[in-house]
């Protein structure tokens, strides 16, 4: 039997780079903001080994951005996070958790300061916008809440500030980690971060029109040929491997951020005016009964994580991977998953039920990378 194929219509929409991603070899994409995001063009492991040794360029456009604009941005920013923004200045980003009045997480995007007047949310794969102008209309607040004509792409691994420098001038190694640069790339200003959804370091730049996009991404692998540079995506292994959070997967409107392992992103005291405060600083007090967790676990590679398998202690269930995967450098299946707290403790030895069958397992209290 074939397998199922994605129907293509205009609801789930390309980007200004698919093109470009088809001719790369594309071999599997996934849906995140209703649009394309390439998940494999190699393979999984293939992707994995050139992202720790070369530069890749990821098309993420998938990250919609969120525009918040006018006297009340402020006001409206600080009402979608229990993190105090009150420090942030222009060029700064921050990753804000972003919860509704019970305190659940409904986003985990990162946060652009261009002035005190304008902002920009890089969201995971939730409808956020609907949120954020719900609040700002029935609080009849001076902004305005939109979703700019911005795609990202992403410029990831270990050559990645060479690679920019070649395209973008020297000025983009001295970006420091979390803030951004607005530079020029063929008569257009782009905000450039230091930032990305991998551990092996890069860039995201912001693309402001979508008519840019083909000219940037030939611009970057013309400059990158000598530096082996290719095109690729997120990775699975790589992000477990970092700890990186997969909203939808790890996490969702169920969990609060302390048990996300965010708390240190909550500043529950100071950060009035946020809409899930009063409920957040029970949290805080009381601290969580579960939190996420790295696990090590034991034998061969597991199959695909398509849903939460259960983690036993002595038969009893106390907790659920939502992630895992087989790491090559570490020679040993990693994984992310949710664990009560009386088993959270480094090196804490499990069960976990794996489609295949029982697997030893262990607890970790930080990720491999």
């Amino acid at each position: 039997m074939s397998a199922p194929t994605l129907s293509i219509s205009r609801r789930l929409r390309g980007t200004p780079f698919t093109n470009r991603v088809s001719e790369a070899g594309v071999k599997g994409y996934t849906v995140y903001n209703h649009m394309l995001l390439p998940t494999v063009f190699e393979s999984v492991e293939a992707d994995y080994h050139h992202l720790k040794k070369h530069v890749q360029v990821w098309d993420v456009s998938c990250e919609r951005q969120i525009e918040i604009r006018g006297a009340d941005a402020a006001r409206l920013m600080q009402m979608l996070t229990p993190r105090d923004l009150r420090g942030m200045t222009p060029g700064q980003c921050y990753y804000v958790p972003i919860v509704d009045e019970t305190g659940g997480m409904l986003n985990d995007p990162v946060a652009l300061k261009f002035a005190d007047d304008k902002y920009y949310i890089s969201i995971a794969d939730s409808d956020l916008l609907f949120w954020a102008k719900g609040l700002a209309y029935g609080l009849h607040l001076e902004v305005d809440v939109n979703e700019p004509d911005v795609h990202p792409l992403a410029v990831q691994g270990p050559k990645a500030d060479e690679l920019m420098a070649r395209v973008f001038g020297e000025q983009v190694r001295d970006i420091r980690f979390f803030r951004f640069h607005l530079l020029d790339f063929q008569g257009n200003e782009f905000a450039v971060a230091r930032s990305g959804y991998s551990k092996q370091g890069g860039y995201e730049i912001y693309m402001d029109g979508a008519q840019n996009g083909e000219a940037l991404w030939d611009a970057l692998f013309k400059a990158g040929e000598d530096l082996n540079v290719r095109a690729g995506c997120p990775n699975g292994i790589e992000r477990i491997e970092g700890g990186l959070l997969s909203y939808g997967n790890d996490m969702t409107r169920k969990n609060t951020p302390h048990e996300c392992g965010l708390g240190r992103f909550c500043d529950t005291q100071t950060a009035i005016g946020c809409v899930g405060r009063d409920a957040l600083l029970r949290v805080a007090t009381e601290g969580p009964i579960r939190q996420i967790r790295s696990l090590s676990i034991e034998g061969d590679p597991v199959p695909p994580c398509t849903d939460k398998w259960s983690i036993f202690a002595d038969g009893e269930r106390v907790g659920r991977v939502t992630s895992a995967a087989w790491s090559p450098d570490f020679n040993t299946n990693v994984a992310i998953g949710m664990v009560r707290m009386t088993h959270w403790k480094e090196g804490t030895k499990v069960e976990v039920e794996t489609p295949d069958g029982m697997r030893s397992a262990v607890v970790h209290l930080k990720p491999y990378i």
